[in-house]
């Protein structure tokens, strides 16, 4: 999933972006709300991790911006306020989670993954095509019953696909989803990523290349 971390503690925001890394999602960082609002104008977010006090502009108008953008991403925000008033004007602004600091990060994965799960229709907790299985919570693929050990790219690559559930997926999709920001739109990254990733998942091949529009699962 592609992932907005808006924190403006520049060691939290880097924090929690390298845990949700781990969990193989392409995560983006913005230091203050008028940084939030460009990326997202940008780029197409599956959940937006939002601190609620922001410099620049303040968490509640970012939220109610992504809202009212109708852009499909899901907001989970972030604040030091554990008082049930502040959640309940939280959620009222339109975020779809709530989470008081301090957190623990496996707890904020755990949501994050939840809500991206919403943010597409009719996704599964646990992925299967065929006799392929992939599990994003553990963060674990098997083939026919055989455990395929992934690096953090090839698992994002073969959860797109997966979703995809045999429609073709462009190259410029899988940047999107799976690298972050910084990824160069040149890049044979993609290329090289599922060159792998085939080479792991064995005989007999499961993902194929369509010409002109990208690849597709089997």
């Amino acid at each position: 999933m592609r992932v907005l971390v808006v924190e403006d503690e520049p060691q939290l925001a880097e924090s929690v972006a390298e845990w949700l890394r781990q969990q193989s999602h392409a995560v983006d960082v913005a230091l203050d709300g008028g940084q939030a609002l460009e990326r997202v104008g940008v780029n197409e977010y599956d959940v937006v991790v939002l601190d609620r006090d922001l410099p620049v502009v303040h968490g509640d108008q970012v939220c109610h911006q992504i809202v009212g953008s109708e852009s499909g991403a899901r907001v989970l925000m972030l604040t030091a306020a554990a008082d049930v008033t502040q959640r309940v004007s939280g959620l009222a602004l339109g975020a779809d989670d709530y989470l008081t600091k301090p957190f623990a990060f496996p707890e904020l994965a755990a949501r994050v993954l939840a809500l991206g799960r919403r943010s597409r229709q009719a996704v599964p907790p646990v992925l299967r095509r065929g006799d392929l299985t992939l599990d994003p919570s553990r963060r674990e693929v098997f083939r026919g019953g055989r455990y395929v050990p992934l690096a953090r790219k090839e698992f994002g690559v073969l959860a797109e696909l997966m979703m995809a559930d045999g429609a073709p997926v462009s190259a410029e999709h899988l940047l999107e989803k799976v690298w972050d920001e910084h990824a160069d739109p040149f890049t044979n990254a993609v290329r090289v990523t599922l060159h792998k990733l085939r080479r792991k998942l064995g005989d007999p091949p499961l993902v194929e290349t369509v010409t002109g529009v990208g690849y597709r699962l089997r």
